[in-house]
């Protein structure tokens, strides 16, 4: 991807992957209402500049709408699962406060993460086989390198124990 345009760090992977927010599941939408001029709007602009991208990465379930020069101040909205609007007052703010204060309301506590983290990991070690429902893989078999299930593909005659008793007898 060439690097042209406003800022074209922002759509690089190592960029987007940065993003501190994860919203919590209940999240279903974003709405950004800022406008592009003034000085009370400058810190949301900038979050929609630098940090929207990054949350739009990580969250990729949530929708996320922005609507520009509609209102006199600032603000975002979160629509949840349940119905329930949660209003955020972003007039005056920075963008680093206005990462902080949404983080700390509609984010993902750091021990959820990392339990998620570690389950994620679990499930996908590739020595864990099991029903699909669960893991990667249902039977060692589906492991490059290893004997095909004989189920699927006939074994080597060599390898199977009518072969092998017929070849005991004729040898006794």
């Amino acid at each position: 991807m060439p690097m042209k345009g406003r800022f074209p760090i922002r759509r690089t992977l190592d960029y987007l992957q940065q993003g501190d927010i994860i919203f919590k599941n209940k999240v279903k939408i974003m709405t950004v209402n800022y406008n592009t001029g003034g000085e009370l709007s400058d810190g949301a602009r900038k979050f929609v500049f630098f940090s929207i991208p990054q949350i739009q990465y990580k969250n990729p379930w949530v929708q996320i709408m922005m609507f520009k020069n509609m209102t006199p101040s600032p603000f975002l909205k979160f629509y949840l699962d349940d119905g329930e609007q949660v209003l955020v007052d972003v007039e005056g703010k920075e963008r680093k406060q206005i990462v902080q204060h949404v983080k700390k309301i509609l984010g993902k506590p750091d021990e959820v993460l990392e339990a998620e983290a570690q389950a994620k990991l679990r499930a996908s070690n590739p020595a864990n086989f099991g029903p699909k429902k669960y893991f990667l893989r249902e039977c060692i078999c589906e492991v490059e390198g290893q004997v095909p299930c004989p189920g699927n593909t006939p074994l080597p005659k060599e390898m199977t124990g009518k072969y092998r008793a017929q070849m005991a007898a004729s040898q006794e």
